[in-house]
């Protein structure tokens, strides 16, 4: 009885410290490579970072982690709102601001125009 007692001491403190270590990211996501589109790319997400190492299950060789805060991604409209959400829960975070694309105007008449520095070639 006395060896459960301690169990979950132990484990209550494990928790207490995984809280008080508790640290996020937030970040705009970037625009997919596999779409043109631009869909889920205006909204601001916060996400925890690892607290605890993944490890190896001996048996079936999957890649385990006791921490399920990996899992969560909670999205804001605002960066404003992610931070005040942050800051409400006493969580540590960082802001990753994205960088803009820059856009390479091209036409394809500039392939053929009489002024090309290399020659057309098929």
């Amino acid at each position: 009885m006395v060896g459960w007692i301690e169990a979950a001491g132990r484990l209550a403190a494990y928790v207490l410290e995984m809280d008080a270590t508790m640290s996020a990211k937030i970040y705009r996501p970037a625009k997919t490579a596999m779409q043109s589109g631009k869909a889920k790319t205006q909204f601001w997400v916060l996400e925890f970072d690892q607290a605890s190492p993944r490890k190896i299950d001996p048996v079936m060789g999957y890649t385990t982690s006791a921490d399920t805060r990996q899992q969560v991604k909670l999205t804001f409209e605002t960066l404003d709102q992610a931070e005040a959400y942050a800051q409400r829960e006493g969580i540590e975070y960082r802001v990753v601001l994205p960088k803009e694309a820059k856009r390479q105007v091209v036409s394809y008449t500039d392939n053929f125009r009489f002024s090309r520095l290399q020659p057309w070639t098929h």
